[in-house]
């Protein structure tokens, strides 16, 4: 009896998830949490910072990009992903800080950070958005580009 009941039990739940629900449509958000804002005084602490990453990008200055990322990710940070962060951040274009905030990250901790778009992105929100996660003194924890296709 047991084994009949476990055998429906189980049949009658591949039948529930087999069913067709309607169609799911994935959109990709650039909605990052950010929790809180930051000061301006820290906007401009931490924007000198990615001013001179970005600087140091377009020159393709690796001793100056070590210098400005943090101690946690230089030994995950190679010329390969300096090369295709390079890609995908426009030199041309000029930014500005679009939100900031605090962000939690897997590890559980917060750390500040400021959401960028281009000044001449007059969409809301913005079709290009550079995430950047700081560390408080300053130090860049990592950046992320999401641009439009």
């Amino acid at each position: 009896m047991k084994k009949v009941f476990f055998t429906l039990a189980f049949l009658a739940f591949q039948f529930g998830f087999s069913q067709n629900s309607g169609t799911i449509k994935v959109t990709e958000s650039k909605k990052i949490e950010l929790t809180g804002e930051l000061s301006n005084d820290k906007i401009d602490f931490y924007n000198q910072s990615f001013v001179k990453f970005v600087n140091a990008l377009k020159i393709s200055d690796k001793q100056a990009i070590n210098i400005l990322i943090s101690d946690k990710v230089k030994d995950i940070v190679d010329d390969q992903m300096i090369q295709k962060l390079s890609g995908g951040i426009s030199f041309d274009r000029k930014t500005a800080v679009y939100k900031s905030g605090n962000q939690q990250l897997l590890d559980k901790q917060t750390y500040p950070a400021i959401q960028y778009k281009y000044s001449d992105d007059l969409s809301d929100p913005p079709k290009d958005i550079i995430t950047v996660i700081f560390e408080n003194d300053g130090k860049i924890l990592g950046v992320k580009p999401e641009y439009s296709k």
